[in-house]
């Protein structure tokens, strides 16, 4: 018997049982649509937080004071004085693999604007910060060098601290905003970023010329960070290596001595929440890989039973001079013919369900 006759016979079979051919591959249609969807939500969270890692500065370095240890107790970095504007300088006047470079230091407290107010750290920071971050200035420009160099009493705010200190939505650039006492002229309003993957406000945020907060707010002569920007994301190894090198010499460490310094790079954010990321989805699709397997189960199981039921028409075919063969190819068809649709239909829906996961979160 040709495989044409058989494939009409297998399609007249199923054809008559109509109901019970559907719910044998309703299995098939969860397993192929949960699998297909579950992997469709772990490739997209990966990517959605490898975009916001991009949008923060993939290539970013951070670099921090490290801890010390003082009768036993390990302090905190920030409250260390290892780094210096010396430290800042050299880094970039020497680095080869840098693009930018800023300086770090913050001050916590109450921004304080008419009868408004909002609590909010300043940051004092160099003009190549913006780079590093990624942020841009959407309203007024940032303050500059000459602003740097004396000390100026201005400053750049994100939308939320607009939002919050002038709710009646008037232009802010020019307006002036107290901190601790001390006056700050606004001069820029930063583009809005929203929430990061880590759920902080990126727009909550007050630039300062580091000077002017290492001098007016705190009256210290020691950075609390520097951040820095590899040339390409690719060079990020390299030029850690370079900045620990002038670090080291600045600091006069001996090939014995352990860092007095911290190092961290995007990099292994990215590393770390992508594993994480893997770990989920594999998890996710095992799980909705689970269905199909019982999927798989239910068709082998529906099959057995049309065979045990349909004893007759097989004992009728073989009288005819149907052979063992033609009769294990007509279910075998049969079998294949329901995963096969099965397969198609929940290829169709766990690419809808994806489309429809992507567009509502």
């Amino acid at each position: 018997m040709n495989g044409t006759n058989l494939f009409k016979i297998a399609l007249r079979a199923l054809a008559n049982n109509k109901l019970r051919a559907f719910l044998t591959m309703l299995g098939i249609i969860i397993g192929v649509a949960s699998v297909i969807t579950m992997l469709a939500i772990g490739q997209g969270s990966k990517k959605s937080i490898q975009q916001q890692i991009s949008e923060m500065g993939s290539n970013m370095i951070i670099i921090h004071p490290g801890a010390d240890m003082r009768g036993g107790v390990r302090q905190d970095p920030s409250a260390m004085q290892t780094l210096k504007l010396a430290d800042y300088e050299a880094l970039r006047d020497e680095t080869s693999f840098l693009s930018a470079i800023s300086p770090n230091v913050s001050s916590s407290g109450q921004l304080i604007a008419g009868n408004n107010n909002y609590p909010a750290s300043v940051n004092g920071v160099g003009t190549e910060y913006l780079d590093i971050r990624q942020l841009t200035v959407e309203n007024g420009e940032m303050f500059t060098e000459a602003d740097i160099q004396s000390s100026a009493k201005v400053c750049v705010i994100g939308k939320t601290i607009v939002d919050n200190l002038f709710p009646d939505g008037s232009d802010p650039v020019g307006k002036i905003i107290r901190f601790s006492k001390i006056p700050l002229r606004v001069v820029g309003v930063l583009k809005a970023k929203g929430y990061n993957s880590m759920g902080q406000d990126q727009d909550a945020v007050v630039l300062a010329p580091y000077t002017t907060v290492m001098k007016r707010l705190l009256a210290v002569t020691y950075l609390q960070g520097v951040f820095a920007s590899a040339l390409t994301e690719d060079m990020t190894d390299y030029a850690t290596d370079e900045i620990s090198t002038i670090l080291r010499r600045n600091h006069k460490l001996k090939a014995s001595d352990d860092d007095d310094f911290t190092i961290r790079t995007q990099q292994e954010l990215s590393t770390m929440l992508n594993s994480t990321t893997d770990l989920m989805t594999t998890l996710l699709a095992c799980i909705a890989g689970i269905s199909l397997v019982v999927g798989g189960i239910g068709i082998m199981n529906i099959m057995y039973v049309s065979v045990t039921e349909r004893t007759r028409e097989i004992g009728l075919r073989m009288s005819v001079g149907a052979r063992g063969i033609d009769i294990l190819s007509q279910f075998l068809i049969e079998a294949i013919m329901i995963s096969i649709t099965g397969g198609i239909i929940g290829v169709v829906i766990g690419c809808g369900a994806s489309w429809i996961v992507k567009s509502v979160a």
